[in-house]
C-alpha cells in the first residue's frame, strides 16, 4: 500500500505525520542505487546491534543517514522555492491542515 502523499508531493503521511518524500528529480537509477544502499545499511544496523558492536553500529547507522540525506528525505529540503520544511511535523500543526481533513473524512 502506498503512503498518502501531499499534493506538492514533498511528503508522505504516516500516522498524522509528515515525513520528507524522496527528491522525484532523482533519475530511476540513481534511486534505485541509493533504496538499495538505504536497505543494505539498515540490515547493518540490524547486524550491529545484534553483535552489541558500537563502532559498527556508529558506521552503520552513518550510512543509513547519508543514503537518507542523498534520497532528500533527510538534509537540505530538496525544493528550491524556499519553502519552509516541515518534515516531522504533526500534519494537523501544517498547512496540509485543512487538506488533510478533506482527504480523510472522504475515505
Amino acid at each position: 500500500m502506498q503512503p498518502l502523499t501531499t499534493p506538492d508531493g514533498r511528503y508522505i503521511v504516516v500516522r498524522g505525520r509528515l515525513w520528507r518524500a524522496s527528491n522525484p528529480n532523482l533519475s530511476d537509477t540513481e534511486r534505485s542505487a541509493l533504496v538499495h544502499a538505504l536497505s543494505s545499511a539498515r540490515r547493518d544496523v540490524k547486524a550491529a546491534l545484534r553483535q552489541q558492536d558500537r563502532a559498527s553500529l556508529a558506521a552503520a547507522r552513518n550510512a543509513v543517514h547519508q543514503a537518507k540525506v542523498a534520497l532528500g528525505e533527510r538534509g537540505a529540503p530538496w525544493w528550491k522555492d524556499g519553502a519552509k520544511d516541515f518534515n516531522r511535523h504533526m500534519i494537523k500543526n501544517s498547512p496540509y491542515a485543512q487538506w488533510y481533513e478533506e482527504v480523510t473524512a472522504a475515505s
